[in-house]
This record gives structure tokens, sequence and C-alpha cells, in this order.
């Protein structure tokens, strides 16, 4: 019960801007689950969700926090190499330092984001395709979230 009441969390919140426990319990509760806010709270923390702000406003995201945190090299190649992220539709487009894209969108793949459709990288620019256009600021944020700036 537990897992697919978790895999409706990730659902909930990937379609919806979730900003508060109260507001994702009653999203719950409307697709059958019968939840508290202290079990709400308790799915939060174990799956590791975090407040992004998008658009001024902060709503709950998946965090990567969880499989970068495994594997600190990630983190050291997005610090080392990403220069700038913009969004343009449903693209990010990531500079990095010149010969650092391939190994930027390596780790970019390994944070397994599950917006994030696909990487194309060159010597210095990295194109990722988002699923939608309207997750597309949420991952930006996210990435944006790993970098030490």
């Amino acid at each position: 019960m537990k897992s697919k009441r978790q895999r409706k969390i990730l659902e909930i919140i990937t379609n919806n801007s979730i900003e508060t426990q109260e507001e994702l319990a009653q999203a719950l509760i409307r697709e059958g689950y019968n939840v508290t806010q202290a079990t709400v709270s308790r799915d939060i923390r174990e799956m590791e969700l975090s407040k992004v702000s998008v658009n001024g406003r902060q709503k709950y995201a998946v965090s990567v926090n969880g499989s970068i945190s495994a594997n600190n090299k990630y983190v050291r190649v997005l610090n080392d190499g990403v220069i700038s992220v913009e969004t343009a539709g449903n693209l990010l487009v990531i500079k990095t330092v010149p010969g650092m894209a391939m190994a930027v969108a390596a780790a970019i793949d390994a944070l397994e984001i599950k917006e994030i459709v696909g990487c194309i990288a060159g010597d210095d620019t990295i194109m990722c395709a988002i699923k939608n256009a309207d997750d597309t600021e949420t991952v930006k944020e996210v990435l944006e979230s790993q970098l030490d700036r």
C-alpha cells in the first residue's frame, strides 16, 4: 500500500503544483487514499521530496539529492562544467566549459530526472529534451540547485 501511495504522490506532484502537505493529503484523499498529514509528512521525508521555486511560488518536486549524494562525482562534474542553463520551450540549453559537454550530459543522465527524455552533447553545449514545456523550468531549477553558485 505504501509503495502504491508513494507512486501516486509522484504522479500528483508531477502533474500538479502542490505547495503544502495539506494540499498533497487532499489530492491523495480525492484519489481514494485514506491519509493523515503525518503519513504525508513521512512519505515526503522517505521519498526525499523537496520544494522548488517556480514562478515565485514553492512546489514539491522530486529531489535529485538522494541520487547525487550517493555519488558526489556528478556534483563535481556539474560544478566544474556548467556555465549556464537556459530554457527554450521544452528544451534546456546548457553551456559548458569547452570539452565538458559530454561529461556533464552523462552526469545529468545519471541523475535520472524523469522529466528529461534525453540529452545531446556537443563540445560545449548540451540540448536536453524535456517531456513537456511546463516541466522545463522545474528541471532547470533542479539542476541549478546542484550548482555551488
